[in-house]
């Protein structure tokens, strides 16, 4: 059995500059590791589909859909822009990814293609991020709510995608590392 999710890959430079504003926030707030999880900037990525537990002889079916779904989309420039927040207090922060209409239809078809193979459907609306650290209480997710207003417009680089991965998501108590099963080029 694997774990597996499908994701968008950043460049350095891209992850670089998101580490810089982690390292702020954690200076502006002082937040601990009881109160944040902070996401290792070498760890980010965008996911287009969480797949969850796979049986080890689904893993290539998963591969041959997602390396469908690729050959039907053209590379394309992808924006890091901007950091936000779900939920009230937050429980997430994020820095948003500006894909355009080739990021919305190829997750839009990732979904589907998953959905009809027997997957679980998303239960919320898409909305392409790369997360920079999970809260875990109401009084740290106001503190970061507050202190990423600077950050709200902020350009943080773009990278050209050219290529979709699925991974493994290997848990442990050090936390979770993310290893490449398959990687499909895009058109």
């Amino acid at each position: 059995m694997m774990r597996l999710f499908v994701a968008l890959d950043m460049d350095a430079a891209v992850l670089e500059r998101l580490g810089a504003v982690q390292k702020s926030l954690r200076q502006q707030t002082g937040l601990s590791g009881r109160e944040v999880k902070w996401v290792r900037p070498e760890q980010m990525h965008l996911t287009l589909k969480f797949l969850g537990p796979v049986e080890d002889n689904d893993v290539t079916r998963v591969c041959a859909m997602v390396q469908e779904t690729a050959n039907r989309h053209e590379a394309f420039e992808l924006t890091c822009r901007g950091v936000g927040v779900f939920g009230r207090p937050a429980r997430v922060v994020w820095a948003a990814a500006e894909g355009g209409q080739t990021l919305a239809a190829m997750q839009r078809e990732l979904d589907e293609r998953f959905t009809q193979a027997g997957w679980a459907a998303e239960n919320r609306a898409f909305t392409a991020h790369l997360t920079l650290c999970r809260v875990k209480s109401a009084a740290a997710g106001r503190a970061l709510a507050e202190a990423i207003v600077p950050f709200e417009q902020d350009v943080f680089g773009s990278v050209w995608v050219d290529s979709i991965a699925v991974y493994e998501s290997r848990l442990s108590a050090a936390g979770p590392t993310y290893h490449v099963v398959s990687r499909s080029p895009l058109r």
